[in-house]
């Protein structure tokens, strides 16, 4: 099932790939909670309300997709988290090389046609939007054994990691960690429509032009391993979003005033607007980041 928020605060879910029914009177309290109680309160029910929902959708027709507004599917997560480096893109880069590794981004998420805010920042010298599969948790997890893990997993999005290059890399604060630099969207995809999350193909392009081309299975850690090493040491709560890391090559930079979208097998496409301030830079190597010439391999890019 794919589940969608649109207009003030509604949920519903997609119907026959371009039809939104309107679930929101099935939520109790609706009204009072804030947006990310809702969402947490359907996750953490879900099979109470998934009944409810597939009866309404066998009765209500819905309104065409392309006549709502949609809106971020998790509005305020209590974390987002990301993977650091976590693609074998290089011949140097396997699963042995690549331990876990994450950071926290803004929980301030911006959903479908939604606006990436671009201030001019020195010493920027270029944004980069990273196309990845992100998770979704569905209930809380602590200490949780990787062979247990996917149960915990409710669904899946794709998700844009934006970065301002050339900021201090001690930190992922300023670089990775500004408001709207998490795009998510445009719904969720629950965990039983997706057969195998490490085989899906992630594309991504820039004002139409073709950007990222990967597949998932290039992930070095796989999720089950994501879930058990992050649970140690941190209680991930439902609604919370781990963005899975993506593989480098076809990365560029993105300038304000431009489009850029994403797609990622089963699980949708969704356009963001990129706005603000900075000039425009369109540096594609950056010192200190990446190597002057790339080795060999299949990519050179060394970005995060």
């Amino acid at each position: 099932m794919r589940i969608l928020r649109f207009k003030d605060n509604r949920v519903g879910i997609l119907k026959d790939g371009n039809m939104v029914v309107d679930v929101s009177d099935t939520i109790p309290h609706r009204t009072i909670k804030s947006p990310q109680q809702v969402m947490e309160e359907v996750i953490e029910h879900w099979s109470d309300y998934r009944k409810q929902f597939q009866k309404i959708a066998a009765k209500k027709k819905g309104v065409s997709l392309s006549r709502v507004k949609l809106l971020p599917p998790i509005p305020r997560p209590s974390k987002v988290l990301a993977a650091f480096v976590n693609y074998m893109d290089r011949p140097d880069r396997t699963s042995d090389t690549l331990p876990p590794e994450f950071f926290y981004k803004a929980p301030e998420v911006v959903g479908q046609g939604g606006t990436v805010l671009l201030l001019d920042i020195p010493p920027v010298i270029c944004y980069h939007a990273e196309a990845e599969l992100a998770f979704i948790m569905g209930k809380r997890a602590k200490n949780v054994k990787e062979s247990d893990a996917m149960k915990y997993v409710f669904g899946y999005a794709p998700f844009f990691d934006i970065s301002a290059r050339g900021l201090t890399r001690r930190t992922h604060f300023l670089h990775k960690g500004q408001d709207t630099y998490a795009c998510l969207g445009p719904w969720i995809t629950t965990r039983d429509e997706v057969p195998d999350p490490h085989n899906l193909v992630v594309k991504s392009w820039v004002n139409g032009k073709p950007r990222q081309d990967y597949n998932t299975t290039y992930m070095a850690q796989k999720i089950p391993a994501q879930i058990a090493w992050l649970s140690k040491y941190l209680q991930l709560q439902p609604g919370d979003v781990i963005a899975t890391g993506t593989y480098h090559e076809g990365l560029g930079p993105v300038n304000p005033g431009e489009t850029l979208e994403i797609e990622i097998e089963r699980l949708g496409r969704a356009k963001f607007q990129f706005k603000g301030n900075s000039p425009r830079k369109d540096t594609e190597w950056i010192p200190g980041v990446t190597p002057s010439s790339p080795p060999s391999g299949p990519v050179g890019i060394t970005k995060v």
